[in-house]
């Protein structure tokens, strides 16, 4: 077979393998339906301040990026951090939690998604409130007990 029939047939078998995978890229409303439930458990251990749900949420695997740290990378490596990141928030409330997710792209078990996010925290003994908006980046994937955070990309915006 010459050079030329060999490249078609190779370039044939790669737009089939190419579209049997966008295939399984089609509308899913149960799996949307279950990352909008992972989504709405995020928010709620946030406005708990409950590190432990919030590591129910990742994947063994997870990165964390963050703004002015080294990529995070593992959920022992995770959970340290937002462990450290909270120790001394003692009588600290998270009074608002606010998250506009957008443009959730379901492909199979993965599935990306950005987000806005507003967040109001309360120090004790009356001192002002800190509000903080951001703006993040979710890869997600299916695992077998559900949708896990893969990879989490977030950082500070202007209001």
């Amino acid at each position: 077979m010459g050079l030329r029939k060999i490249a078609l047939a190779a370039l044939l078998v790669l737009t089939a393998l190419a579209q049997a995978a966008l295939a399984s890229c089609k509308p899913d409303a149960r799996a949307a339906q279950q990352i909008a439930t992972l989504n709405q458990a995020f928010i709620d251990a946030i406005l708990k301040m409950d590190n432990a749900a919030v590591m129910a949420l990742w994947a063994d695997d997870g990165v964390d990026l963050l703004p002015g740290t080294a990529p995070i990378v593992g959920k022992p490596a995770i959970t340290q951090f937002l462990n450290d990141a909270t120790k001394d928030l003692k009588g600290y409330r998270v009074t608002t939690q606010e998250v506009e997710h957008h443009d959730l792209q379901i492909c199979g078990d993965w599935a990306s998604e950005w987000g806005t996010t507003h967040q109001i925290v309360k120090p004790p003994d009356g001192k002002p409130a800190i509000e903080i908006f951001g703006k993040m980046a979710l890869i997600l994937h299916k695992e077998k007990d559900g949708w896990r955070i893969k990879q989490e990309m977030w950082n500070g915006s202007p209001r």
